[in-house]
């Protein structure tokens, strides 16, 4: 029990992410005096976060052995994409200065958003709710 521990505290940044969505474990105990973890990720992303974790904590990883699989069943649920509502004086350039950090990311705004926007010749109205890419 104390070796656990002892691991389980070296690693438990790998284990924080582990324990986050996307990610289920089957196993976290000592076998041949190392941590194993076992389980699966919701994807492909998840498991590099997870592996760049744990080299971050010991490039070696030597007291470590982790089998991570890839199940897209468990990938955490989409993020909803963020949106705007148009007021009366706002332009692209002006949502894009304040949403996308430069107005001249403006034309970002027209491809997030194909089936409102053609192009920046596009009117944009009060109450129009704009797709603001991330």
């Amino acid at each position: 029990m104390e070796r656990l521990d002892e691991l389980k505290m070296k690693y438990q940044s790998v284990l924080n992410l582990t324990s986050g969505p996307g990610v289920q474990l089957a196993h976290v105990h000592v076998q041949d005096n190392k941590l194993f973890v076992q389980g699966a990720c919701g994807s492909e992303a998840i498991k590099d976060a997870i592996w760049s974790q744990i080299k971050a904590v010991d490039p070696s990883y030597s007291d470590l052995t982790c089998d991570l699989s890839i199940d897209p069943s468990i990938a955490p649920p989409p993020t909803p994409p963020k949106t705007y509502t148009v007021v009366a004086g706002d332009s692209l350039w002006k949502i894009a200065q304040e949403h996308l950090g430069n107005g001249a990311k403006f034309p970002e705004l027209i491809t997030a958003n194909p089936g409102r926007l053609k192009d920046q010749n596009s009117v944009i109205h009060p109450g129009d709710v704009l797709v603001i890419p991330s």
